[in-house]
């Protein structure tokens, strides 16, 4: 058994779309941040459910192309569990495809690293919701 690699945040994500596939925006906003190095993908399933609510499940090193989903990789590492799928299937809907990923994000590694070799911990990590602060900013500008 080898040593834990050294990870920066890993989120998981759960991304839904109407239809068969993946709008090409979306493989390019995705290809750029991974490209760019601000995330790295450890994981990618993408679920699609048809008309007969009958669900199809392609992972990373499978042909994504038909999807939309071209020219992603990922690390070797199968962090989405079989619950965590049940779960997600449980919540499609006919006609939608789900994308769900796991990923570092590799932009604060430097800091998570000199956090830890201070000794230091997250006390606190909150993802603050879109609207909130949408309503926070539209009130900070009309005061």
């Amino acid at each position: 058994m080898g040593s834990t690699p050294v990870l920066g945040p890993v989120e998981f994500l759960v991304l839904t779309f109407p239809g068969n596939s993946i709008d090409a925006a979306i493989t390019d906003a995705l290809t750029e941040v991974v490209s760019d190095g601000r995330v790295t993908l450890l994981d990618l399933i993408v679920l699609s459910m048809d008309t007969s609510g009958a669900i199809t499940e392609r992972e990373i090193d499978d042909d994504l192309e038909t999807v939309g989903l071209t020219g992603l990789t990922a690390a070797d590492i199968d962090l989405v569990s079989d619950t965590d799928l049940d779960m997600v299937r449980a919540s499609m809907e006919p006609e939608t495809t789900t994308v769900v990923l796991v990923f570092e994000q590799s932009w604060a590694n430097k800091l998570a690293a000199a956090v830890r070799d201070a000794k230091g911990v997250v006390t606190l990590h909150v993802r603050v919701p879109r609207d909130a602060v949408e309503a926070a900013v539209a009130a900070a500008g009309t005061t």
